[in-house]
């Protein structure tokens, strides 16, 4: 069970992360401050610089993976099967309720990730975020045995910015289909990795 403070912490998060969405939908990413997104979210400026650090920080964080624990995303990442494991996260997310939504609605995973490719800023901010993630997980697909350490680094990054993409390619298309639909095609080549 977590914490008082974890909770508000979290609570905090989703408050600034949805403010900031709604200015940056109303007036473009480039004309919001961290003070008017805080004065939103009815949090302080420094807490959503002690939180996210920047704007595009805002947009970028996944605020389920980046919290989770070593543990929950064990639970979550097959060793075995890691492209597997992906496409179902990503088709759980989109099955849940809120997350339905593509560009005509402005809401659900298109809300967040069309800033991903609409603004260089936010791209290179979701670099280095999908760097940090591969090595979170390259651990846990080397501890399957199956590959080397640098082999598991190798194909984690590979998975990684596969995945990034694969929601390119939905991007691109004006997000007709679900995003899993993409992710399970373009991750198909690295399927026999793990096979």
């Amino acid at each position: 069970m977590t914490g008082l403070r974890e909770r508000w912490r979290l609570k905090a998060m989703r408050a600034i992360q949805e403010r900031a969405l709604d200015l940056f939908d109303e007036k473009g990413f480039g004309a919001v401050t961290i003070e008017e997104i805080a004065a939103a979210a009815e949090v302080s400026p420094s807490s959503v610089y002690r939180i996210f650090g920047t704007k595009e920080g805002i947009v970028v964080t996944d605020i389920e993976f980046d919290t989770m624990s070593p543990e929950a995303l064990e639970g979550i990442l097959a060793p075995e099967d890691p492209v597997g494991s992906l496409v179902r996260a990503v088709r759980a997310y989109e099955s849940a309720p809120g997350a339905a939504g593509g560009p005509e609605a402005g809401r659900g995973p298109w809300r967040r990730i069309r800033y991903f490719f609409a603004e260089p800023s936010v791209r290179m901010a979701v670099c280095a975020m999908l760097d940090r993630a591969s090595q979170r997980v390259a651990p846990l697909v080397a501890s399957a045995g199956r590959l080397s350490e640098t082999q598991a680094r190798v194909a984690t990054n590979a998975l990684t910015f596969g995945y990034f993409a694969a929601l390119e390619q939905w991007y691109l298309d004006g997000g007709s289909r679900p995003i899993a639909d993409y992710v399970e095609e373009g991750l198909r080549p690295l399927r026999g990795i793990w096979s």
